[in-house]
């Protein structure tokens, strides 16, 4: 039993993320995100506003609908 908690924990180290590495891969999730603003599936929420897309058109990226 040890041996497959030595194993599950070496696979996870071996094949985990590098954060941020997702942003390199679309440009304009990082464009979505360097404006404060983040990536939805679906509507945006209430007081939240479409404001482009992420993930290669795939999300959208909802900003904050601004104070009148």
């Amino acid at each position: 039993m040890k041996i497959l908690c030595l194993l599950f924990s070496i696979f996870l180290f071996l094949f985990q993320a590098a954060p941020g590495s997702a942003e390199s891969l679309f440009p304009d999730t990082a464009a979505c995100r360097s404006q404060g603003n983040f990536c939805r599936v679906g509507v945006c929420p209430p007081t939240f506003t479409i404001s482009g897309s992420c993930h290669g058109g795939l999300l959208h990226c909802c900003a904050k609908i601004p104070a009148q």
